[in-house]
């Protein structure tokens, strides 16, 4: 009850959370929300406009693309990509960074100096172009993209835990733990990695927006799932060559990829404002 009074009066966390939360629900329930078949096909009703505007089409409220397929339909299809991306590589990049980062953070000595050098080594590539040149290496599909993902931003996580389990280390609490006579094991899991937490929830929330975005750039490059499959990357890069005949295509998806994102930041941020308390006072 404590940690969820400080959420519920930071305004970034119940507004971007809220939006969140109604997102989660319409990608579980899309089938049954999805007014049409986001793959059925009608040349017949190419690039119709929203509603609404002359020349629409009733019962396609977003408009159709240029193979007559629904806009709002695959735009509501396509969150399920973007939150399984988010969710999938956002946990699985903070799992793989959290323990290499506490090992580092806690351990030092060869373990710190090992991990230390691997994560130099890593963060010296750009990271969407080594997101492309690996999802080309191992072939387009969702769990190419999710490990692309894993294997770039888990160095993310790994700086920032091991700074943190550093800066912890050195407080008195951890010394009253060692006096006490706990183990080292003990000290890490059970007092440093409580205190190590809110900045992890943060980041792993912030962590999801940027995953949603290097889905979206590997879509758009037709990298990401195959064509037919809605995305919001790849309704963006379809739309962009359509613009001036049908400008709702490009639009709409790009709509909800910058408030899903922007969702995303927003969450992190007022969760680290929330949680941490000397940023509270």
């Amino acid at each position: 009850m404590k940690t969820i009074k400080p959420l519920l009066r930071e305004p970034r966390v119940v507004i971007a959370g809220g939006f969140l939360l109604i997102l989660l629900l319409i990608a579980l329930f899309a089938p049954y929300i999805a007014p049409k078949d986001p793959l059925e096909q009608d040349l017949m009703l190419g690039n119709m406009p929203p509603a609404n505007y002359p020349g629409a089409e009733p019962g396609y409220y977003l408009g159709t693309d240029d193979l007559g397929r629904d806009v709002l339909s695959r735009v509501l299809y396509g969150s399920r990509i973007a939150l399984t991306v988010a969710f999938v590589a956002a946990s699985l990049s903070a799992i793989i960074g959290t323990l290499l980062g506490l090992a580092a953070g806690w351990y030092g000595g060869w373990a710190d100096r090992v991990i230390s050098r691997l994560v130099d080594i890593w963060m010296a590539f750009p990271p969407v172009l080594l997101s492309v040149l690996l999802v080309a290496v191992m072939g387009s599909g969702l769990h190419s993209v999710i490990a692309a993902i894993v294997i770039i931003d888990w160095t993310r996580f790994c700086r920032v835990v091991r700074a943190e389990t550093m800066a912890q280390a050195r407080l008195d609490y951890v010394m009253a733990a060692q006096t006490i006579g706990f183990s080292r094991s003990h000290i890490l899991w059970r007092e440093i990695l409580p205190n190590v937490a809110p900045v992890l929830i943060a980041l792993v929330s912030l962590e999801m927006g940027i995953a949603v975005i290097v889905e979206a750039i590997l879509s758009f490059v037709g990298l990401s799932l195959s064509s037919d499959i809605p995305t919001w990357g790849g309704m963006i890069a379809q739309g962009r060559q359509m613009i001036h005949q049908g400008w709702w295509v490009f639009v709409f998806p790009l709509l909800a990829l910058f408030v899903t994102v922007l969702a995303f930041n927003q969450l992190g941020n007022g969760l680290r404002t929330a949680l941490d308390p000397v940023m509270r006072r």
